[in-house]
């Protein structure tokens, strides 16, 4: 009787599980809600620090590139530290350094020592962010791990819906010329409960061990971001270094890139993990939903960037109007994710393509509204068109990643999501920096519309280049359906 008792407990207590894993997740959502609002909450504050600390344009990029490319680099090896020397030491390893480096960001006195705290910030969010779908692998079984994961999913939409808000109330109130600062220091009293609580709740990694460095590939790691170094530096820079042999950097970058995947190789030949899986390469849709998430992101990201510009600095609105002003991307993204993510395994690839067809005539719209209605007014005409766009958005990351996923044997799901995610923050780097150079070089005293214009441009370019890769998919799908 005793042993079929203890035979009927070990089920149960298996299925309970941890009974602080809900508080542990909370920890885990609210860490990971500070580190993605840092890509959102700042673009609101750049007409701010522009002012504050006399920035350069090409300073200004960085803020917003450097911090996505050093978050991008770092999200697969801190992944495989993680799973080796223990999530939890990892993850408030990440959340000590992030909490450090906005502190340092608010008391930046310089443009260059910003854009370096800034890049500390990113690499601790790199660090920190997978360590948080790590640990609710951890934590949660069966329909709970569902629910787990569809909250996190949740709070990643509402910390890009907040974020242009959120810091528009902050310099609101702390005043524009020093209210940028607060973007930063509102992290400090979250990063530090959240440390005590994380080491109260979180859960240790039971199989935990030191790990050799070579498995986190860090010649990997150096030669992909040298090689997108590269690739920004002539189009960041591209108002201070004048002529045209500074894009012979392009030329470098490719090379650096040919010689990283000569090293991917020879690290799968030796029986290294590389940084990159270049097999996956071979899945004709995981491929091609990387090439489109990623321009995807080029494209996108790069909207809140010139956007904000255009309405701060152009028509002088305050960082709350604008904040306001594009939050219905952002609420459209949000409504429709749920709707993409019930949808998808009924219309597959297409209703991407309805995505980004509805994000390219959002934008294009913007761009016209902007001419029909010149001056203040612009912000108004901009909230439909805008919020078209987000409905279209939200359509089109949560699907493509699971269609790009579909295919992935089960033993590279971990690798492939990682460098999906590379593949977004590198994509958010680059469009930031080729928008960026366009815009800046058509402002003038009386041309903010034109620049913006410019701008969208660019960044409509990067969406459309999505869809031709989204449609290719779909009529390579359908042409190999066609032989089976």
């Amino acid at each position: 009787m005793a042993q079929e008792k203890s035979a009927q407990a070990a089920p149960q207590q298996r299925e309970e599980g941890d009974p602080n894993r809900w508080k542990a997740l909370a920890v885990c959502l609210v860490a990971g809600f500070m580190t993605l609002l840092d890509v959102s909450i700042v673009n609101v504050a750049l007409p701010s620090i522009r002012t504050g600390l006399d920035t350069p344009e090409s300073d200004l990029q960085w803020v917003l590139s450097g911090y996505a490319l050093a978050f991008g680099l770092l999200l697969i090896p801190a992944g495989r530290l993680g799973d080796a020397r223990g999530r939890r030491s990892v993850f408030m390893a990440g959340l000590a350094l992030f909490t450090l480096a906005s502190a340092s960001c608010g008391a930046a006195q310089t443009s260059l020592w910003l854009v370096i705290s800034r890049l500390v910030q990113g690499m601790a969010g790199g660090l920190l962010s997978p360590q948080i779908s790590a640990l609710i692998q951890q934590m949660f079984q069966g329909r709970e791990r569902g629910r787990a994961f569809g909250v996190f999913g949740t709070v990643v939409g509402i910390s890009t819906a907040v974020g242009p808000l959120l810091g528009g109330l902050l310099i609101q109130t702390a005043g524009a010329e020093e209210g940028w600062r607060w973007v930063f220091y509102v992290n400090l009293p979250i990063g530090i409960v959240c440390l005590f609580l994380a080491r109260r709740l979180l859960p240790d990694t039971p199989d935990a061990k030191p790990v050799r460095l070579r498995r986190l590939d860090p010649v990997g790691v150096l030669l992909l971001g040298t090689a997108v170094l590269a690739l920004l530096l002539p189009f960041v820079q591209s108002q201070q270094w004048h002529g045209n042999a500074k894009y012979l950097l392009v030329l470098v970058a490719a090379a650096l890139l040919a010689v990283f995947a000569g090293w991917e190789r020879r690290c799968a030949r030796s029986g290294a993990e590389p940084l990159i899986d270049l097999d996956l390469l071979r899945v004709r849709s995981y491929w091609l939903g990387s090439l489109l998430i990623l321009l995807y992101f080029a494209g996108f990201t790069s909207i809140f960037f010139v956007s904000t510009l255009y309405l701060q600095s152009g028509l002088h609105y305050t960082a709350l109007q604008a904040g306001l002003a594009i939050t219905p991307f952002a609420v459209g993204s949000g409504v429709s994710a749920g709707i993409g993510g019930r949808l998808v395994d009924r219309f597959g690839r297409p209703l991407v393509v309805l995505g980004l067809t509805m994000v390219a005539l959002g934008l294009a719209g913007t761009a016209f509204a902007v001419h029909q209605v010149p001056g203040r007014g612009a912000g108004w005409a901009m909230l439909a068109p805008l919020l078209l766009a987000g409905l279209g958005s939200g359509l089109v990351i949560a699907p493509n990643q699971t269609l790009t996923l579909s295919e992935v044997p089960v033993r590279r799901a971990g690798s492939a999501g990682g460098t999906l995610q590379t593949g977004q923050r590198v994509g958010s780097a680059i469009g930031i920096a080729a928008v960026g150079s366009v815009f800046f070089a058509q402002v003038t005293e009386e041309g903010w519309a034109t620049a913006y214009d410019h701008g969208l441009l660019v960044s409509i370019a990067f969406v459309v280049a999505a869809l031709v890769v989204a449609v290719a998919d779909v009529v390579a799908g359908r042409r190999s359906a066609a032989r089976g």
